[in-house]
């Protein structure tokens, strides 16, 4: 009798620990939008709250939201550009009442909460979003580091916007190779390696190849690319990637090789990223 009590209250406790487990987890929906672009929904699956990052293309985001029977309260933006930014207005028009619209930028539109480096917004049951300044494509990006404060083994999960994509960076429009050097290799690299990497576009299948450009020999590169080439022709996405995955095969996280230092006669990481940046704004794959 004592045994199968015993039983019994282990296979209680194991049941409420999965069951703590499951509803405490987030869950993240990649939404396609316009030519190339991601959106996403950052949901609480407990509490059923969920947010909004860079919805561009606000209905799509409205059917997910009815669909999924969720309550948006969030708009996270991670930098002003059009392609990231401009849905704002009328996606708040399209709620029953207004949400914050949070941003590191005054040219965001309705930005209503603008934040800065290691603030946090604290989300749904136990969701905790820290936001990461990450200047250079823009002056005032922000990317966004999602953890589960009562789940240690919740897998953590940032939004990079147009910092940081698979296998590349973005463009430096008002920034400099130092600042790119400060957000990919002093904040994100930083970053738990198992951590889940959500960028803005689908430059995946580009990326790579430019990878192998650089590091021709490269296995990792190459298994990925392999990999983003099926799915592409299956039209599936190539997101997300981790931040592990990330440091072996993207090269501008990469430039303190030496190999790579080498190759472009670079005398530091911080030149070797603005040669790589600048060779790959004009490089085509063949």
């Amino acid at each position: 009798m004592m045994n199968c009590l015993k039983i019994l209250k282990k296979l209680f406790a194991t049941n409420l620990f999965i069951t703590k487990r499951y509803f405490s987890k987030m869950k993240i929906i990649p939404i396609e939008a316009l030519s190339d672009n991601y959106m996403y929904l950052l949901i609480d699956e407990k509490s059923k709250e969920c947010a909004a990052v860079d919805p561009v293309e606000p209905k799509k985001i409205i059917e997910q939201v009815n669909k999924l029977n969720l309550k948006l309260s969030k708009i996270l933006t991670t930098h002003h550009h059009w392609d990231h930014a401009n849905g704002n207005p009328e996606l708040l028009s399209m709620l029953p009442k207004p949400v914050p619209v949070f941003g590191g930028d005054d040219r965001i539109p309705a930005l209503s909460k603008k934040i800065g480096h290691d603030d946090s917004i604290s989300f749904g049951e136990s969701l905790n979003i820290k936001c990461i300044f990450t200047p250079c494509h823009t002056t005032g990006h922000i990317c966004y580091f999602v953890t589960d404060l009562n789940d240690s083994g919740q897998t953590p999960a940032v939004f990079t916007g147009d910092t940081l994509f698979l296998s590349g960076c973005g463009r430096f429009f008002e920034g400099n190779a130092q600042q790119m050097y400060q957000n990919l290799l002093t904040k994100l690299s930083k970053l738990p390696p198992e951590t889940k990497v959500y960028c803005g576009h689908e430059y995946s299948v580009s990326n790579l190849k430019y990878a192998l450009h650089v590091e021709p020999e490269n296995k990792d590169a190459e298994k990925k690319l392999e990999w983003a080439l099926k799915q592409r022709k299956d039209n599936m996405p190539t997101i997300p990637s981790t931040i592990e995955e990330e440091l072996s095969y993207n090269p501008f996280m990469r430039v303190n090789n030496e190999k790579i230092l080498s190759k472009y006669s670079a005398n530091d990481p911080i030149s070797c990223m603005a040669a790589l940046r600048k060779e790959k704004d004009t490089w085509k794959p063949s």
